[in-house]
């Protein structure tokens, strides 16, 4: 039996996608969510100055038809939310035809996120579209970084929640399931992923994307081991269980920055034709500031006698 092509980042085959916005820690572009609509990528991705400039500044659609090089087509700012800051978004093309975009909002003065949606025909309408919102947390929890899947008549969500009960401290977080009928009403399922005490990814969890592997649910996750590596997180693998829940596999990351700090996050996988994928991640540079990078993973090429080997 030959072994699955997995969707894992190998940060020397990247290339950069887009640039840092300045240069050393606190300058970040990256938390991209990227669908492949008919041969063209469609990306959404957060831009972040410092915390003195302004924090999640605004969500970036961008097209491209390579991957790689991306144009703007539209953007959406933190104040068309009453947002103090911005963070991952979740583009999504709908089985109607119709486009989503899914945004991370800040409460102003406090650690409390709600998600809101935008739908419109199309990227370069959405900044224009009526805002609903569809994961409103609560005094207890902030609730952010959607990842959906729509799986036949069901969407899934994979959203981190941060408890609020203790201050300092609202970094926790673990990775909770929802699903719908419609991408809009959604019911809580669940506790989908939780830190492990005692290892790499003890403080907290966040899904960053899910995929199928040999037929069962897979999916890749950030993860930290103390408050100070919070926005360094690194990205791990975990599988699906009978529960529906997710255990995370290994005693190490499988891919982070080479980089002081090692952040390697965010990661969104793209399916392709041919059975390999493109895979978009948000990674730490030299100076600390933060890049969107690009990687092709091809599939396995057999060669008689031995074991197939994935090709980059």
């Amino acid at each position: 039996m030959s072994t699955p092509l997995l969707p894992i980042p190998r940060w020397v085959d990247a290339t950069v996608a887009v640039e840092a916005p300045g240069e050393g820690a606190g300058n970040w572009v990256g938390a991209p969510s990227v669908v492949l609509v008919e041969g063209v990528y469609h990306a959404a991705y957060r831009v972040r100055a410092p915390l003195g400039e302004g924090r999640g500044l605004a969500t970036v659609i961008a097209r491209s038809t390579d991957g790689v090089r991306f144009t703007e087509v539209a953007r959406v700012t933190k104040d068309r939310f009453g947002a103090e800051s911005l963070e991952r978004p979740a583009l999504v093309h709908t089985p109607s035809g119709r486009w989503r975009l899914y945004v991370s909002c800040a409460t102003p003065g406090s650690k409390h996120w709600w998600v809101d949606v935008l739908e419109a025909d199309s990227p370069e309408q959405l900044p224009a579209a009526p805002i609903r919102t569809v994961l409103p947390g609560d005094a207890r929890h902030a609730v952010k970084d959607p990842v959906i899947v729509v799986d036949g008549d069901t969407w899934h969500l994979w959203a981190s929640v941060h408890p609020l009960d203790v201050p300092q401290h609202e970094d926790r977080m673990t990775t909770e399931h929802y699903t719908s009928a419609d991408g809009l009403d959604w019911r809580h399922e669940g506790t989908a992923l939780g830190p492990r005490a005692g290892r790499w990814d003890a403080r907290g969890v966040r899904v960053s994307a899910v995929f199928r592997v040999d037929g069962r649910w897979a999916a890749t996750y950030d993860g930290r081991a103390t408050a100070a590596e919070n926005w360094e997180e690194r990205t791990g693998l975990a599988y699906s269980s009978e529960s529906g829940a997710f255990t995370a596999e290994g005693e190490a990351p499988v891919a982070e920055s080479p980089h002081a700090g090692h952040g390697l996050r965010y990661l969104s996988v793209v399916p392709l034709t041919d059975g390999g994928y493109r895979l978009f991640y948000e990674g730490t540079r030299e100076d600390g500031a933060h890049e969107l990078r690009t990687e092709l993973l091809r599939p396995p090429v057999p060669v008689a006698g031995r074991r197939p080997v994935a090709t980059a």
